[in-house]
């Protein structure tokens, strides 16, 4: 057995490459999700690097959000106060200004698995400060700062170089003298750090003098932090939180875990595509290779090889193959990982913060898997191998029937039962979670994974339309080409299992361009119609560049210029600040648990000029100071009525606003929940950044002109500014625009390895109809109408699992933007493409199989 093992893969050694390569690239894309994945989780878990690693206490002005252990505090706290007092060693001032820093390139620098920059000051006591200086020096003049290592590798800066710092009020030039680490690591769990001298961070934050956010403390030798906490508590009583370091550590790191895991299970799914394609192609090739050698080992059977030697065979090859490809599958992973960050970070995701994982799970789960599935897909196809009588592998070729029915037909139930599983779930997700774009996201992705394993049960059922898809193509080949078609339809309503396996791959890929390609034809459809419709204004200032949040902000005094060029009738700008409602309550969905907090994106705008530039459902809204105007969901949602007393938590603090009434955004891209006036912005968010200003009047040229000055701003028309914005809606999809494209190469790849093993297990079938007189042209054409089989049953297959994934999505999540609208010309494209692609991929395997010499074909293999 052994010498017949090692004949085998002698003279199949193309086979087997073949079969080895599809294996390499399904483990490859394996290993490359899952490496993306634990890198994604590890970048958004960080590390417990923290900048309050060495202080004892916090002492923080006002109040803080119990929710956002991140967030600023909503009072200030004099830096008298607290130092000096029994008990405290040192004392060092904080501030949290966020801001939008540009490397060298002059783009904008984002920041690790999308967190925040912020300028914070330098610590000078050493007994406070947690930042290691890897190169250069500490800050001390106005215009200096130092920066962690991941902001200065991200933005390639280096000591000298020069940063464009675009903080609430200025933008100015910022010049690094210092590259720094905190406790080992290149950021912090708020983000990117820059570091500059206290009095400048001071004034960045609109402090009074002597005044800061928060002061970092450092207990006395031999003071429990506890004692500490309690005496700085009653001496400042309600003035200020005092809050133990080493617990805000601990906040930090949980919140930081949970992030993690709630992104890897986002990932995950996402990556479950590439994974399931993976394991697919793996098993259908391998399966494929050992059928096509099914008359051969049933003539082992035929001399004396017992059922177990042949399964060992099997087995054993099965096994070899496993771990040589899985080596190669894991090697190449690391690449396809790097794609798959690069494409994260375009879209404003930077997980380059985290290195490359090499751990044991990402190392020997892919591995595994490959071993895994070819020992199951051998498992299969050397139990029917060896179950063939010695008499069926006397004929000259196998009838590839579809096998006994009922274990088919009861392995498609349980794999579609599986799928309902999936289904089902979203019925829980509509009554756990309230309406908005997080619901639509988990609904989408249960309805995917749920398609996913459907269709696989299609797969499994699909060498039973064969007969009838191969008949009605060998109808129409008879009538073309004659005798050609005649035997085309003879050869395909034989071997529909052979067939099923090619039309399997294509099924999948058609289903992985279309169900991704309705979904974003409508969702671009739907942003174009409704942004057109609601933005009245002709012209928008936007920035060009980007951050995890969408686009860059503006320059604070980009309005004033706007509304001073000629011609300009009206001109607002968009401030953007999230909240959290505090009053009412959030209903709560689950009885006996807490409700989740309800945060709220507001958009501010001068309520003189906003009826001129969007054009908003309901009635006009008259915003005041202290008034707030809510979308109608938010209000539905959450039960809030015009004229309502509502109280919001800012960066502020709490703020009571009155809901002056209810309004509608049906393209979600200028305010999507909720509009104040610019008084009020500034009482919740001071620092609030403008995110765009619409303009109506004024010629392009003067715009131009009036804007010259303002860092990275440029001038878009309505159309330009609705795809800008659009496009921050839908971000992620260069990501899922990458994992799917792997997964198309790979189930193409699988399709054609498929056909090209399908023709040469042919080799000999082929040969004698070139013997009883077949011509080459003949031969290639009864190869042309096998594949036009493929295309036809594998295109309806795929056109019917995307079709129904996109009308799952829409019905489950009732979002307007997710209906399968999608032009004619789509479907027609895919279809045409698919026969492109299998005509090509077997165009070769036909010219070979015409040519194979009739002694050749005679052989006995």
């Amino acid at each position: 057995m052994w010498l017949i093992a090692r004949r085998s893969f002698a003279e199949g050694w193309m086979r087997l490459v073949a079969t080895l390569l599809a294996a390499v690239f399904s483990i490859a894309l394996i290993a490359g999700s899952l490496q993306f994945t634990l890198r994604a989780q590890q970048a958004v878990a960080g590390s417990d690097a923290s900048e309050y690693s060495r202080a004892d206490v916090l002492v923080q002005g006002g109040t803080v959000d119990p929710d956002d252990v991140d967030g600023p505090p909503d009072g200030r706290i004099r830096l008298d106060r607290v130092a000096g007092r029994p008990g405290v060693a040192a004392v060092a001032g904080d501030a949290m200004v966020q801001v939008t820093a540009t490397g060298t390139d002059g783009k904008t620098i984002m920041p690790p698995a999308g967190a925040g920059t912020t300028l914070r000051p330098w610590v000078q006591d050493p007994r406070l400060n947690p930042y290691e200086l890897e190169s250069g020096r500490a800050p001390s003049a106005d215009g200096e700062v130092a920066v962690v290592r991941h902001l200065a590798r991200a933005g390639h800066l280096d000591v000298g170089s020069t940063t464009q710092v675009l903080m609430p009020r200025r933008t100015g030039a910022m010049k690094v003298v210092g590259i720094v680490t905190v406790q080992g690591h290149g950021a912090v769990a708020a983000g990117d750090l820059l570091l500059a001298p206290p009095e400048t961070v001071r004034r960045a934050a609109g402090l009074p003098a002597g005044t800061w956010q928060a002061v970092w403390v450092k207990a006395a030798p031999g003071v429990p932090e506890a004692r500490l906490r309690a005496g700085l508590h009653r001496h400042l009583g309600g003035a200020a939180t005092v809050r133990s370091a080493a617990k805000v550590r601990s906040t930090q790191s949980d919140n930081l875990s949970s992030d993690s895991a709630s992104l890897g299970g986002v990932i995950a799914m996402l990556s479950s595509v590439a994974v399931f394609v993976g394991l697919f192609v793996v098993a259908n090739t391998f399966g494929t290779l050992v059928r096509q050698r099914t008359r051969r080992l049933a003539l082992l059977s035929a001399i004396g090889a017992t059922p177990r030697q042949i399964k060992r065979l099997i087995r054993l090859e099965a096994l070899g193959l496993g771990v040589v490809a899985s080596i190669g599958g894991v090697l190449l992973g690391y690449p396809v990982s790097g794609l798959l960050t690069t494409l994260f970070a375009q879209d404003g995701f930077d997980i380059s913060a985290a290195d490359a994982q090499f751990g044991w799970v990402a190392l020997a789960v892919p591995a595994a898997a490959g071993i895994l599935v070819t020992q199951l897909a051998a498992w299969r196809a050397a139990r029917r191998a060896a179950g063939i009588s010695p008499m069926q592998a006397l004929r000259a070729t196998s009838d590839g029937g579809t096998g006994r029915a009922w274990p088919r037909l009861l392995g498609a139930a349980g794999v579609f039962a599986l799928a309902l599983m999936f289904y089902g779930a979203v019925f829980a997700i509509r009554s756990e979670e309230p309406p908005g774009p997080d619901r639509t996201v988990a609904v989408a992705m249960m309805i995917l994974l749920g398609s996913m394993v459907a269709v696989s049960g299609l797969a499994v059922l699909a060498p039973f339309f064969v007969g009838p898809l191969g008949g009605l193509v060998g109808r129409a080949g008879t009538a073309v080409s004659g005798e050609a078609g005649r035997l085309a339809r003879a050869t395909i309503t034989r071997s529909p299992r052979r067939v099923s396996s090619a039309a399997s791959s294509l099924m999948l890929g058609v289903a992985l361009v279309l169900a991704p390609a309705l979904i974003v034809m409508s969702a671009d459809a739907r942003f174009e119609e409704t942004g057109t419709r609601v933005m009245a204004a002709d012209h928008a200032i936007a920035a060009t560049g980007k951050t995890a949040d969408g686009a860059a902000p503006l320059s604070p005094d980009a309005e004033a210029k706007v509304k001073a060029a000629p011609g300009v009738a009206h001109a607002t700008a968009l401030t953007t600040a999230s909240v959290k409602l505090v009053s009412p309550e959030p209903p709560r969905l689950i009885p006996d648990e807490a409700p989740a907090p309800v945060h709220l994106t507001l958009t501010g705008a001068d309520p003189a000029a906003l009826p001129s530039v969007l054009k908003l459902g309901g009635r006009p809204l008259v915003l005041g100071p202290g008034q707030i105007g809510l979308s109608g969901t938010v209000m539905r949602a959450n039960k809030i009525k015009r004229g309502q007393r509502v109280v919001v938590r800012g960066a502020r603090g709490r703020v009571a606003l009155t809901v002056a009434g209810g309004y509608h955004d049906p393209s979600h891209l200028f305010a999507d929940q909720g509009l104040v006036a610019p008084a009020t912005m500034d009482r919740l968010d001071p620092a609030a950044p403008v995110r765009t200003v619409l303009v109506r009047g004024g010629g392009e040229a003067a715009l131009n002109a009036a804007i010259a000055g303002v860092p990275g701003a440029e001038v878009v028309d309505r159309a330009a500014y609705v795809k800008t914005a659009a496009g921050s809606m839908t971000k992620g999809l260069r990501v899922v625009y990458g994992f799917i494209a792997m997964a198309l190469v790979l189930a193409l790849f699988g399709m054609a390895t498929t056909v090209s093993m399908s023709v040469a297990e042919r080799t000999r079938e082929f040969g004698l109809l070139g013997a009883v007189g077949a011509t080459a042209a003949q031969i290639r054409s009864i190869v042309r109408w096998e594949a036009a089989t493929v295309v036809l049953l594998g295109t309806l297959l795929g056109l019917g699992a995307a079709v129904g994934t996109v009308v799952g999505i829409h019905v489950a999540s009732g979002s307007s933007f997710l209906r399968p609208n999608a032009p004619w010309w789509l479907f027609a494209l895919v279809a045409a493409g698919a026969a492109a692609v299998t005509l090509a991929t077997s165009a070769l395997p036909a010219r070979r199989a015409s040519t194979v010499p009739v002694l050749e074909a005679a052989k006995a293999e």
